[in-house]
């Protein structure tokens, strides 16, 4: 996961790719499956997905903690 200044000014998006980390979090929301994201987005892979997801994980654990 990458937010370089120079793609979509600083937006998180999936290494080599121009696909926000938020579109993958949307799809979620509504319920749509990771395989749904996958066959939108063929740049992005699985395992990006599940890195991701580890990172979004972590944090929640994180803010528990504080909470």
């Amino acid at each position: 996961m990458l937010a370089p200044r120079e793609i979509l000014s600083g937006t998180p998006v999936f290494d080599g790719t121009r696909v926000p980390v938020q579109t993958l979090m949307d799809y979620l929301k509504v319920g749509d499956r990771v395989d749904d994201f996958l066959d939108d987005f063929p740049t992005v892979s699985r395992e990006q997905i599940a890195a991701v997801l580890d990172v979004a994980g972590e944090a929640v654990t994180r803010y528990a903690r504080i909470a």
